[in-house]
């Protein structure tokens, strides 16, 4: 049966392609994304514990004035034929200040381990501003995505507040060659156009969505995730939210709530399921399992992780993550946000290694019009608002929980999925984490 949302539903759907795409087939496929977003649990709703307070919408966007939007492209099954699929991979919009304005924000970046790409970030550094969105896709994507974003700015027929036509779009990527047809090219610049033009503010969707589609983290299926935290009063009550696009880390390495969930669900890794795959790793192809029949086989006892040879020193991929806030910082104040996501990270199990590609920006939407040419004060001269130091404590400490949390956001609301060679990644298992937890003392509910 189809659930069918409530018309005054506050989830949108993410735009879902289908190459070719029948209308009946798209119609019921955005019906069920719907209803998903409408119904789908998170980490918290299957009592996963985490410090702090989140805000209304637990996102990126209860920062105000912060939209996000996502294109979605799915088409395809069994072998790869390179330019036609199968297709698992889209596009994340983020606008700092909303989509119609064109505000620059203050912001910084900061990578953990450079085997990725975020274009744009050396005028970010130079400037200390980010004008436009921030996008995020597939790796072999950053090209078209930016140049659809140039178009996409001029399409809107005004320049930024300082006057100019050029751009240097920030465009984020991760590799989703194990399910996608990455060197098929298959995103083009109207889905880059519609994740911008669709961009909202409020709930959104997370997990194999956008950018994240075709996206794999702890060799579960990863995706889009995010969280947020907001200030108490003696602290300021700022807001810090954090979106994700999760594609990192190893089975064996990941805990959630510091418990070694990894290493207590050890089925069915990614990368290790067929033949080729097989002799990636060394080991014997694996079928399939569902939840229950993974139950019944499970020795007594506690599980134990794979060879170590099949896993260490072997964590590939990446993990792009953008912290928004509305917290008065200046760009030397938000570089060192921007490093404190990699604590949060650190306590899902990341240790960021040589393959992966880890790259944070952080911005805050306080100091409108600071980038400005022009003021009402003598000069030009901007007055701007700034925390001191010593008051940064609690900004980092949310940093790190809304990462934390995000991450595994993205693990809880992403589904099993079967990409190009029927290379096919598991989804983490709702019923098993809570009974992992539960068996740690760690579930709160």
């Amino acid at each position: 049966m189809l659930l069918m949302p409530k018309p005054d539903s506050p989830f949108h759907f993410a735009h879902v392609k289908l190459r070719p795409k029948p209308a009946v087939l798209a119609l019921f496929l955005a019906l069920a994304f719907t209803a998903s977003a409408q119904t789908k649990p998170r980490a918290r709703d299957l009592g996963v514990p985490f410090d702090g307070t989140p805000g209304p919408n637990n996102a990126i966007t209860d920062v105000k004035g912060v939209e996000v939007g996502h294109t979605t492209l799915i088409s395809g099954e069994g072998k790869l034929v390179v330019g036609k699929g199968p297709v698992r991979t889209g596009v994340t919009a983020i606008h700092p200040r909303g989509k119609t304005s064109n505000d620059a924000v203050f912001a910084a970046w900061f990578t953990l381990n450079g085997n990725g790409e975020m274009t744009g970030t050396t005028w970010v550094d130079d400037s200390g501003f980010l004008n436009g969105p921030v996008m995020i896709t597939n790796t072999h994507s950053v090209g078209v995505v930016r140049d659809a974003v140039i178009a996409w700015k001029i399409n809107h027929g005004t320049p930024d507040m300082e006057g100019y036509w050029w751009s240097l779009p920030v465009v984020a990527e991760t590799w989703d060659g194990w399910l996608n047809d990455i060197n098929g090219f298959h995103v083009r610049p109207e889905d880059a156009w519609h994740a911008l033009d669709t961009a909202h503010s409020g709930p959104f969707e997370e997990g194999n969505v956008g950018g994240g589609t075709g996206m794999i983290c702890n060799e579960f299926k990863g995706g889009i995730g995010t969280s947020s935290r907001v200030l108490d009063a003696k602290s300021g009550g700022y807001t810090v939210g954090v979106l994700v696009q999760c594609n990192y880390g190893r089975r064996d390495q990941l805990r959630i709530a510091g418990v070694p969930v990894g290493k207590e669900i050890p089925d069915h890794p990614a990368y290790g399921q067929d033949e080729t795959a097989s002799s990636m790793w060394g080991q014997p192809p694996k079928p399939a399992l569902n939840e229950a029949e993974g139950a019944a086989q499970r020795p007594a006892g506690p599980l134990q992780s794979p060879p170590s040879s099949t896993l260490e020193g072997r964590d590939t991929g990446s993990i792009i993550v953008i912290v928004a806030t509305d917290a008065p910082l200046i760009p030397t104040q938000l570089k060192r946000v921007a490093k404190k996501v990699s604590l949060g990270l650190g306590r899902d199990g990341s240790y960021s290694g040589d393959g992966s590609g880890d790259i944070f920006l952080a911005f805050s939407t306080a100091n409108p019009g600071a980038v400005s040419p022009k003021s009402n004060q003598p000069n030009n001269l901007h007055p701007l608002t700034m925390l001191p130091n010593d008051s940064l404590d609690p900004i980092f400490l949310a940093t790190v929980q809304a990462t934390e949390e995000a991450v595994v956001n993205a693990m809880i609301a992403a589904e099993t999925m079967k990409g190009i060679d029927d290379h096919e990644v598991i989804a983490l298992p709702h019923t098993r984490l809570r009974e992992v937890l539960k068996k740690y003392n760690r579930l709160e509910k």
